[in-house]
């Protein structure tokens, strides 16, 4: 099958990512241990003791991505088979963004070495993730979700943003009428009241990013479409070639609290959706202004509340607005322009360099000319 052109629908949710010099088959062992050490949300988290308790085991979270190197050792026995909605590629060992690899490696990665202490240790690390590998169109999204649905997902994580449409929404309205959790990632444009889709559709959780110090990051997007917030300030996350990468942003965010889901979802296994959701967004710990507020939702994921707390009411009211509502109440986010998917990156900055070539010549064009008649004046 051709490869159909292949958009760059990462732009509101892709990380920031900093590749960290590691590669595992060559890096002495205190290299891969600094990646562990990286992992500084485990401790705020209380990651340790939620594991003492579930660890996932089960449960089966779709990853709506950019695919993923099933063959990254952190990545050993963590995945099914997925689907690619465009392409022959086999979503599970295909990741030419990277990104998709390392949400996988945030939800359910499993380490490595002796006893997994190496490595990236995933919030649910006994939960399976299914790579699903649409291209920046809301048609094939929404089939992807209707394939996880259709395979056994429980929860879907989407961190990404695309620009709404009926198709979408249908899907995803469908998925949450079956029993599925929808998470996205509420998007990096820090653009109040433009809404970010998936993440601004009723039946979706928004997740916002925080930094270390508990504090909403700069380039988090806010506005009614938040529901909660958790880490996602220079989360590792494996990469493919066994390397390792920091992703800064609300895409980690999401994926924790996927992983927050599998966690619950295994430790309670006849609980409804409403009441996985219910869990999340009624422990939350307040931050920012006292009740909900649009950088932080209702607060920051409190993940051994979520896990041992009596179990919340499910609210019969939606935490933010309907679709409807949202479509007049926010601009839907910019129409990705198409590039192929096979692009070189550097063809892309020869590209880049020549426009401004262009752009200067014509300016030093006009300049010159301006001169000229002045003089004959």
């Amino acid at each position: 099958m051709k490869h159909l052109p292949r958009l760059a629908w990462l732009r509101g949710a892709a990380a920031l990512v900093t590749l960290l010099a590691v590669t595992l088959t060559a890096a002495p062992a205190h290299a891969a241990e600094s990646v562990r050490e990286q992992q500084w949300f485990w401790e705020p988290m209380k990651l340790d003791q939620a594991h003492r308790i579930s660890q996932g085991s089960g449960v089966v979270v779709g990853v709506l991505d950019t695919g993923l190197d099933r063959t990254n050792i952190d990545l050993k026995g963590a995945t099914l088979p997925g689907q690619d909605t465009v392409s022959d590629k086999a979503p599970d060992n295909f990741d030419e963004v990277h990104h998709g690899t390392a949400m996988a490696g945030i939800i359910a990665g499993r380490g490595h070495g002796a006893d997994g202490l190496d490595g990236v240790v995933g919030i649910a690390p006994q939960a399976k993730v299914m790579p699903l590998n649409p291209i920046d169109d809301p048609l094939y999204t929404g089939q992807a979700i209707r394939w996880a649905t259709a395979h056994g997902a429980k929860i879907i994580n989407m961190s990404f943003a695309i620009r709404p449409s009926d198709s979408l929404h249908a899907a995803i309205r469908d998925a949450r009428a079956a029993g599925v959790l929808l998470v996205a990632s509420a998007g990096n444009g820090a653009n109040g009241n433009v809404a970010e889709y998936p993440a601004a559709y009723p039946e979706v959780l928004a997740v916002a990013s925080l930094g270390r110090d508990n504090k909403v990051l700069g380039n988090s997007t806010y506005g009614p479409q938040v529901d909660l917030s958790a880490p996602g300030d220079k989360i590792p996350g494996p990469i493919p070639g066994n390397k390792y990468g920091l992703e800064t942003g609300t895409s980690s965010a999401s994926a924790i609290v996927s992983g927050a889901a599998a966690l619950i979802w295994s430790e309670y296994p006849d609980l409804t959706v409403d009441e996985v959701e219910a869990r999340l967004l009624g422990t939350v710990t307040d931050r920012g202004a006292k009740g909900r507020d649009d950088h932080y939702g209702l607060g920051q994921l409190n993940l051994m509340a979520a896990l041992t707390g009596a179990q919340p009411p499910v609210t019969a009211e939606p935490v933010k607005p309907s679709a409807s509502a949202q479509h007049s109440a926010f601009a839907a986010p910019t129409p990705l322009k198409p590039v192929d998917r096979g692009l070189p990156g550097w063809l892309f900055l020869v590209a880049v360099a020549v426009v401004l070539l262009i752009i200067v010549a014509l300016i030093v064009s006009v300049v010159l000319l301006a001169r000229r008649r002045r003089r004959t004046a």
